[in-house]
C-alpha cells in the first residue's frame, strides 16, 4: 500500500500536468540554489519549476495522460510546469541553458504531444502568442485600409470621369 505522503505528491503532480499547457523536463545536476532561482525569474510568471522524483513523477504523468515522457525520466530531473505562454517560458530555458551548461533540456510536453529537446528550442526562437496575435491584428488592419482606399478610389474616378465627359461635352457644344 502506498504511502500517504506520496500518495499526495503523486496527486498534486499529476494536476499539475493536467492544469499546464506544457511541461519541460531538464537535468538540473551542478546548479546551485542561487542558480535555480535565477532559472525560476527567467522561466517567467505563468511558470513553476519543481524538482521531483523520477518514479512519482512518472506515475503522476501516466495518470494525467502523458506517456511520451518515460524515457526521460532518469538522472536528477526537475519540471517546468507552464500554465500560460509556452514560447516565454521554452526561451527561458533555452537562455539559462546557454549561460548555465550544468542544465539540460531533456525534453517534454505540449498540448499533450511530446517534444524533444530540439523542439523546444524551436518553439523558444517563436515570438510570443501577444506578438504574433499584434503583427496579425496588424495585417488585418493594412488589408482594410487597402480596401477603404481602393472602395474611395472608386467614386472619385468615377467623379473624375464625369467631369471630363462634361468638359468634353462642353467643348463640343461650344464648337458647333
Amino acid at each position: 500500500m502506498a504511502r500517504p505522503d506520496k500518495a499526495a505528491a503523486v496527486a498534486e503532480l499529476t494536476d499539475k500536468f493536467r492544469n499546464s499547457t506544457a511541461a519541460v523536463l531538464t537535468e538540473y545536476r551542478g546548479l546551485t540554489v542561487a542558480e535555480t532561482r535565477k532559472l525560476r525569474l527567467a522561466l517567467g510568471e505563468n511558470a513553476q519549476y519543481a524538482v521531483v522524483k523520477n518514479t512519482l513523477t512518472k506515475i503522476a504523468a501516466n495518470e494525467a495522460g502523458i506517456t511520451t515522457l518515460d524515457d526521460l525520466f532518469n538522472g536528477p530531473t526537475a519540471v517546468a510546469f507552464v500554465t500560460g505562454d509556452p514560447v516565454e517560458s521554452a526561451k527561458g530555458l533555452r537562455d539559462f541553458a546557454k549561460e548555465n551548461p550544468n542544465l539540460v533540456i531533456k525534453g517534454g510536453v505540449l498540448d499533450g504531444k511530446a517534444l524533444s529537446a530540439d523542439e523546444i528550442k524551436k518553439l523558444a526562437d517563436l515570438e510570443s502568442r501577444e506578438v504574433l496575435l499584434s503583427k496579425l491584428a496588424g495585417a488585418f488592419k493594412a488589408k482594410q485600409s487597402q480596401a477603404a482606399s481602393v472602395f474611395q478610389a472608386l467614386p472619385s474616378k468615377l467623379v473624375r470621369t464625369v467631369d471630363a465627359l462634361r468638359a468634353k461635352q462642353a467643348e463640343q457644344g461650344g464648337a458647333e
